[in-house]
């Protein structure tokens, strides 16, 4: 309990650093919303975009005039934001101790390695919930002024839900990441990097049919927005292979930690 209570003050500025950065792209979406509400002449500029280059944005999905279509767009933008601080604070939260030589104080607590891990990871956790409830929070109140109806906020539970399985995915690789590299500075760098990867693959399978098996390989296809715009539900086949990788790269973290020599 010390541990998960340390690591939850330790990366609270975290949190308020990316909420406060959401809570800005939000506000700015929404103010530029004003000039697609109830306003078919502004798709228009829509003709002036590349169709692949629409195809790969899924923009051909939704009608940027209604809210529930813009914020089917803006989805990819919170799914981004939530996998990166999710990746980052998994792969910190466990390299930072050999990156600070505070690695010694965790190893002379009556703990398990793996009680380390359990701590810090519910601690990242916590966060990852908080950075959705926010994220849910101020929605709901930016779009007040649009008189939201019910299809939008079951809409907006839909995609918050599609969030946070996307952030437990790279929660989870960035936990592995920061149990399994010796180069604690990489960790990081190497989430990142596979987030960016990941998110490229998910525009190339987008914008050729040839690409399509890209979409497998790709956690922003599995909660693809325009999908869930037309059925209403999250496919069943992408919350499994969701829920497989986040079993093997938490086993595999667990796994690697309780072996490795630690850097001190």
């Amino acid at each position: 309990m010390r541990i998960f209570i340390r690591e939850l003050k330790a990366n609270f500025k975290s949190l308020l650093i990316w909420s406060v950065v959401l809570f800005l792209l939000i506000m700015i979406a929404v103010a530029k919303f004003s000039a697609f509400f109830e306003n078919p002449e502004m798709l228009s500029m829509l003709d002036s975009i590349p169709p692949a280059m629409l195809d790969a944005l899924d923009m051909r999905s939704f009608n940027l005039t209604t809210l529930s279509g813009f914020y089917g767009f803006m989805f990819i933008y919170f799914g981004l934001m939530g996998a990166m601080a999710a990746a980052m604070w998994g792969s910190d939260i466990i390299s930072k101790e050999e990156r600070d030589k505070t690695v010694e104080f965790s190893l002379v607590l009556p703990v398990s390695r793996s009680q380390v891990i359990t701590a810090k990871a519910l601690a990242a956790l916590v966060n990852c919930i908080g950075f959705v409830l926010i994220t849910w929070i101020v929605s709901i109140i930016a779009v007040q002024q649009y008189n939201p109806d019910k299809a939008f906020f079951d809409f907006l539970a839909l995609e918050m839900q599609a969030m946070f399985v996307l952030e437990m995915i790279f929660l989870a690789i960035g936990l592995l990441l920061g149990c399994a590299m010796k180069h604690y500075k990489r960790s990081g760098s190497t989430a990142v990097a596979i987030i960016l990867t990941t998110y490229f693959l998910s525009i190339l399978s987008g914008m050729e049919e040839k690409l399509d098996f890209l979409k497998y390989l790709t956690p922003f296809k599995y909660f693809d927005a325009g999908n869930m715009f037309r059925t209403g539900q999250m496919e069943s086949i992408y919350l499994i292979i969701s829920i497989c990788i986040v079993l093997v790269c938490v086993f595999g973290a667990y796994w690697i930690y309780n072996r490795r020599d630690l850097y001190i």
